[in-house]
């Protein structure tokens, strides 16, 4: 028997096939967006996912000024921030970071669901959002993609 072709094959930075895609946010869930999104981010979706290389996709979100929360979360749910200076922690609530732009609500909540060191850091960079259902990145030529159809 030839245990050669039992091992497994970890994808590195050489081998990862990375591909642009487009997720429409509009009428959608918050959460249930940014959770397939960073799975998305992490190449959780490919058969060759390996936990510390950088192998998921370039993710771009439009119609993100459109997603929905339910309940009073709009209002009631706060975010914490700390300045470093004594007295310095801020709160804001998901409705004013939908008021200084569509992408800082998404990077905020796609940011915590992925892992917290150099690696998280640099899947952020590849997380485009936008207001509208415009974007810049046409020349990537991005294919759609139905998040209803994801796990």
């Amino acid at each position: 028997m030839d245990t050669l072709s039992y091992k497994t094959v970890s994808a590195n930075k050489a081998t990862v096939t990375k591909e642009w895609v487009v997720v429409d946010a509009a009428g959608q869930n918050l959460g249930r967006v940014c959770s397939k999104v960073a799975k998305l981010l992490r190449g959780k979706y490919k058969p060759n996912f390996t936990p510390h290389v950088d192998c998921g996709d370039n993710v771009i979100i439009i119609n993100a000024d459109q997603v929905e929360l339910t309940g009073k979360k709009w209002t009631d749910r706060v975010y914490l921030r700390f300045t470093g200076y004594p007295g310095g922690q801020r709160e804001f609530t998901p409705e004013d970071l939908l008021k200084k732009g569509a992408d800082r609500l998404f990077q905020k909540v796609v940011k915590g669901m992925l892992p917290k060191n150099r690696l998280g850091r640099s899947l952020m960079r590849n997380l485009h959002v936008y207001g509208g259902s415009e974007h810049k990145h046409e020349a990537q030529k991005p294919r759609v993609i139905d998040l209803n159809s994801l796990k």
